[in-house]
């Protein structure tokens, strides 16, 4: 596939204030997710055909051992789908069809809450947590080590929050916590999920 390029952010870097701040943006974006980038491009330069899409090569480089290429290309999708898992004004009321889902799969929303804020609170380390369906298109919650993503499981993200260090230590220090907590109640883009939910299971060719 062509080389992989950093998206740009689909806001201002100070429009997520206060729940996430400009200098978090600009380090997080323009420094981690531009290096995870740049060094997939280096790793990918040579191989064999990897796959035809950024899904295809990060399922590939997983199921090959191809644990640097896997580190980059998995972050650089991750990161991807991060950005736009975010709006300002976030949180709030999700869809109809999502939040029958939920309510589905969880019992309430709050059960949700709880369950994905506790996730991420007790991914050891680095990682991230997911809101995820199966090939049965239920929800479920799980969490991942490093840049480790559903995908390579067989299961499809239709919400991700990174809780690497440098996701939240400008804006909460070691408040991991605080950080999913503003990020359930006040940063996701619900919509954006829904349209991830409606669309079911990603397919990755074999």
């Amino acid at each position: 596939m062509s080389a992989f390029d950093l998206p740009d952010l689909p806001y201002a870097y100070d429009a997520l204030d206060p729940y996430m701040s400009a200098e978090t943006l600009e380090y997080h974006h323009d420094k981690h997710h531009n290096a995870y980038v740049v060094k997939g491009n280096e790793l990918i330069e040579g191989l064999p055909d990897m796959g035809s899409t950024l899904e295809e090569v990060v399922v590939n480089a997983y199921k090959q051992g191809k644990q640097g290429l896997f580190n980059n290309v998995g972050q650089h999708w991750n990161h991807k789908l991060f950005w736009n898992w975010m709006k300002p004004n976030g949180g709030g009321a999700r869809p109809g069809n999502l939040d029958a889902a939920i309510t589905d799969s969880f019992g309430s929303f709050d059960a949700f809450r709880e369950k994905f804020i506790q996730g991420g609170v007790g991914q050891f380390g680095s990682g991230w947590v997911w809101l995820i369906t199966d090939e049965n298109n239920k929800l479920d919650v799980m969490a991942t080590p490093n840049g480790e993503n559903p995908l390579v499981h067989g299961k499809t993200a239709i919400l991700g929050c990174d809780v690497w260090e440098h996701s939240y230590y400008i804006d909460y220090r070691n408040a991991r916590p605080k950080y999913l907590e503003a990020f359930v109640d006040n940063l996701v883009n619900w919509e954006f999920v829904t349209e991830l939910y409606e669309k079911g299971p990603v397919k990755i060719a074999a």
